[in-house]
């Protein structure tokens, strides 16, 4: 009874912010360290480069397998093992590498756990704030995603200005102390209330009554669309950022994804703020309309610094339909519990995957045109916008 008495719900959706901001971290440090491990362990940056591959496939492979792994032990308790996973991820990091006779498997071994508590986390949290008491769930939805965008600006900049001050040869200091935050919110998810998305007396839609109505599969495709409408920029931001600015690579790879990312969390915090008085569904299909203008702004404006401005006006349009999704899923299919934010947490990552490629092939096709392969991937949006038509039909 104490611990209830000390921590509501508020505490509750703190405790999920910071999980985002974790997730970031998991998504966004080991990156900036890939010239440095090719350096100091003497690895071919194509196997580097498979850290990545391998950290968001497993993450996927968690969407699909997590549904009935996590109603079994609890929110609670998969919330914990999620943040022990990140942190033991991030402490195997400087350890592995330099006891194992390649390197490299060490690396990957401590990817592919902290990857484990990545895809835990983008399952968990969202569900878990949904399931809050709370009166505005689109708006708290809508913030909540808007902390993944404050972590990954967060931990570039921060990690930024350690290399500078201390050397990128210190990099194990620095993971240590990434370790420390989910180690502290693992503590902190033990304390606060979590509530339940399916009533006591209700019972979860299982896959095949979820396949059989027509609202899920609409809803798997308005989140495919939204993590295909975010990365198809986002991968190719730091280019358009060196093409825009005329800048040196290094500087196009900060300033490029950080300025998505940085865009992407105003959109999100002001529906946070104000969406109350906006409809969510309403709000979507605007967002819709100005990712395809911004993609048309990047793909056929004669001035490359226009097209650098469409990149961020890009990350503000997709702000919203990530978490817009989510939300519209838990108003639309009550019953769908942690399956469903499972499943649709696999749609997106899937889009998130396929969107950069897509552009990529069609840039290739084009002569490798980039601006041609974003234009093409101008289908996600609109896409998206008749899925919100049909949705609203159906209701």
């Amino acid at each position: 009874m104490k611990n209830k008495k000390r921590f509501t719900s508020d505490h509750t959706i703190l405790a999920c912010f910071v999980g985002y901001i974790v997730q970031a971290i998991v998504n966004n440090f080991v990156p900036l360290l890939f010239l440095t491990f090719h350096a100091a362990y003497g690895i071919p940056m194509t196997k580097i480069t498979l850290l990545i591959t391998f950290n968001f496939g497993l993450q996927l492979l968690i969407d699909l397998l997590s549904a009935g792994f996590i109603d079994r032990i609890g929110y609670r308790a998969a919330a914990v093992l999620a943040h022990i996973c990140a942190a033991a991820g991030f402490l195997l990091l400087t350890v592995l590498p330099d006891r194992m006779g390649d390197p490299f498997i060490g690396l990957l071994l401590a990817v592919m756990i902290y990857a484990v508590g990545g895809g835990l986390l983008e399952v968990l949290v969202s569900p878990i704030v949904e399931a809050c008491p709370t009166k505005h769930k689109e708006s708290a939805m809508s913030l909540l995603h808007s902390f993944y965008c404050w972590g990954h600006v967060g931990v570039v900049l921060l990690s930024t200005l350690y290399f500078h001050l201390f050397g990128i040869e210190n990099w194990k200091t620095l993971a240590l102390c990434w370790a420390v935050l989910p180690l502290l919110n693992a503590l902190f998810f033990t304390q606060v209330p979590i509530a339940s998305l399916i009533g006591e007396d209700e019972k979860g839609l299982s896959l095949g009554e979820l396949a059989g109505m027509r609202s899920f599969w609409i809803l798997m495709l308005l989140m495919t669309c939204a993590g295909a409408s975010e990365q198809a920029v986002s991968q190719w931001a730091s280019t358009l950022a060196e093409m825009g600015l005329g800048v040196e690579k290094t500087v196009g790879d900060l300033a490029g994804p950080l300025s998505f990312a940085l865009f992407m969390g105003t959109s999100r915090a002001l529906y946070g703020k104000f969406g109350e008085k906006i409809p969510l569904e309403r709000f979507m299909l605007l967002s819709g309309i100005l990712c395809v203008c911004s993609y048309l702004l990047i793909a056929l404006s004669p001035v490359p610094a226009l097209g650098f401005a469409g990149c961020a006006l890009c990350g503000f349009s997709v702000g919203i339909l990530w978490p817009g999704t989510f939300s519209l899923a838990s108003a639309k299919m009550r019953r769908g519990g942690t399956l469903l934010f499972a499943l649709l947490a696999l749609a997106g990552d899937l889009g998130c995957s396929g969107g950069p490629t897509f552009a990529g092939v069609c840039a290739d096709l084009a002569g490798g045109s980039l601006q041609r392969g974003i234009l093409c991937a101008a289908i996600f949006p609109l896409f998206l916008m008749i899925g919100l038509r049909m949705l609203r039909k159906g209701s």
